[in-house]
């Protein structure tokens, strides 16, 4: 008889050895600049086990050294969507958008007004931000132009949809349910879409903040880049901080995250509220 306890006996469909989880996580890091913590070595190995059964391979390491390979960007992609964390709700932190229509109101006699959403996941963001314009304006033709951003294809695809679950919603005022969604029937029962005149407001496009530049153009009023700095060890989030705020007009706000902070970086973002930033004077220290 074995004097090894079921327990102790691997029964996972893939091996998952050390060494495959610190590729992972080097891998990971080097495309899309997240640090996986050793916690998340369960997480990872349910996310990507899904693509060695798509693709039919056996082991973890046939799987990486595909990746390393370098000929195939589509499963690049797909490594990087499935393992992108992506939480969202509409009208998350709900200040930054009561701040973000005192803004727009400052600035209602000025032309076109530029946000941005950084990390917008499957678009609740970009959209809070819309209907937060179009509430502000009175009008579901606000001078806006929202670009919503993001390194997972598959989030921007649901966001450009704008369809959703309508339990999604459920929090939302009724009255703004009713203004800016549309209900489901017969076969969409169940689902909600957004007026496809806040669609219009949006532009939808993928973009890695590891990129060595951004081309979204400028300058912004707001650019909300929110929960997801936390995924970023300090350097990264220095790099990509310094890429970014280039593109924040002179009295343009930063809005982040409730648990992010860059007192690293007080030579490029200087706090102005809760959550908020903008950027640093000129000769700032770090």
């Amino acid at each position: 008889m074995s004097n090894v306890s079921p327990s102790a006996v691997d029964s996972r469909e893939f091996e998952f050895a050390d060494r495959d989880f610190r590729r992972v996580c080097e891998l990971i890091h080097q495309r899309a600049g997240i640090a996986l913590a050793p916690a998340k070595r369960d997480m990872v190995y349910g996310r990507l086990s899904r693509r060695l059964r798509v693709l039919g391979l056996r082991s973890f390491r046939e799987y990486l050294d595909v990746l390393e390979r370098g000929d195939d960007e589509d499963e690049w992609q797909s490594f990087t969507n499935a393992l992108t964390t992506n939480l969202t709700s509409f009208f998350r932190e709900p200040h930054h958008f009561e701040r973000l229509r005192e803004e727009l109101l400052q600035r209602r006699h000025e032309a076109t007004l530029r946000l941005w959403s950084c990390a917008s996941s499957t678009g609740e963001e970009p959209y809070s931000m819309a209907i937060t314009a179009c509430e502000a304006f009175g009008t579901l033709q606000p001078p806006v132009r929202i670009l919503a951003t993001d390194v997972d294809t598959q989030v921007l695809e649901t966001g450009a949809r704008g369809v959703y679950p309508v339990d999604r919603v459920s929090s939302l005022e009724p009255a703004l349910r009713r203004k800016y969604f549309q209900r489901g029937s017969g076969p969409n029962e169940g689902k909600c879409r957004v007026l496809p005149a806040l669609r219009q407001l949006i532009e939808f496009r993928p973009l890695n903040l590891l990129a060595p530049r951004y081309d979204v153009g400028g300058p912004f009023t707001a650019v909300f880049c929110r929960n997801v700095m936390i995924y970023f060890d300090k350097p990264t989030q220095r790099g990509i901080l310094s890429r970014l705020v280039p593109h924040l007009g002179d009295d343009g706000l930063l809005y982040t995250g409730h648990s992010e902070n860059y007192l690293h970086a007080a030579d490029l973002i200087q706090p102005c509220g809760r959550t908020l930033y903008r950027r640093a004077a000129r000769g700032a220290s770090a």
